[in-house]
């Protein structure tokens, strides 16, 4: 008989996990990322499409994407534990999955909750030691973090053209715009809120930020935002760094102070 464990997960779930847990989905790139960092690569059966790195991920079952899962695959991987995240899966799925396996959801606002979740999903996977290693030297990195102490100006950081949405407040983007010396112009702003071309003018950012994902801003939209918003102030970011919460992490402060602006 296997022997369980009962855990409690970031929205406050109760749930029951093997001790051991030998087969794994995540439906989240960076916990994805995460579990290879914690020597549980072997472990994971199934990741989804957006699960990129490490690049050996690639190779695990593809489950469908973050939005939206092939049930059939998971049923036939049968995991004994599934990670999801309360904002980047969708609640039905999540529910769903959850009459048949245990799912344990992250909710990540800031470095506090993805360093709790850093050492809960190692205490889940037997990793623990290797979980807080990992946050002492991420927590350690972000204490000396320089660029939060430059106040470079007020920054809009876009996800997303057509329409153009952004990073407003209470979300992990807005934790780490204050991390990398900005001020977010959209932090009055719940969550992603989509803005016109006048909206954006009105809050008169001096920084446009552009990011690599989940939209793929690339040099070719600098022009386009220069002629709208007359600004020179328009940089292409890299999105992993400012919304991935795994070990992604211990880069993001050196990517913060080398950032140019």
């Amino acid at each position: 008989m296997i022997k369980l464990k009962t855990v409690k997960d970031q929205i406050g779930k109760e749930l029951q996990i093997p001790y051991f847990p030998a087969k794994i989905i995540s439906l989240v790139p960076s916990q994805t990322e995460l579990l290879f960092y914690l020597g549980m690569g072997a472990k994971v059966v199934g990741v989804t499409k957006f699960c990129v790195h490490p690049l050996h991920a690639r190779s695990k079952t593809i489950i469908g994407g973050t939005k939206k899962f092939n049930f059939d695959k998971i049923y036939r991987l049968s995991p004994d534990l599934i990670l999801g995240n309360k904002e980047e899966n969708y609640a039905q799925g999540i529910f769903e999955l959850g009459k048949n396996y245990p799912v344990w959801v992250s909710d990540i606002f800031n470095l506090q909750d993805a360093t709790d979740m850093i050492m809960q999903i190692g205490q889940l996977v037997n990793k623990a030691d290797r979980a807080n290693q990992l946050v002492t030297k991420i927590e350690d990195r972000f204490s000396s973090l320089e660029a939060m102490k430059t106040k470079k100006g007020r920054a809009l950081y876009f996800i997303w053209r057509e329409p153009y949405m952004v990073a407003g407040g209470n979300t992990f983007i807005n934790a780490m715009l204050e991390y990398a010396g900005f001020e977010n112009a959209a932090a009055h702003l719940d969550r992603y809120p989509e803005l016109s071309e006048e909206d954006i003018k009105k809050l008169n950012p001096d920084y446009l930020l552009l990011s690599s994902e989940p939209f793929p801003f690339t040099t070719k939209y600098i022009n386009d935002f220069q002629l709208k918003f007359k600004s020179k102030n328009i940089h292409l970011v890299d999105g992993e760094y400012f919304s991935w919460y795994g070990d992604r992490l211990l880069g993001a402060a050196d990517y913060f102070e080398k950032l140019s602006v």
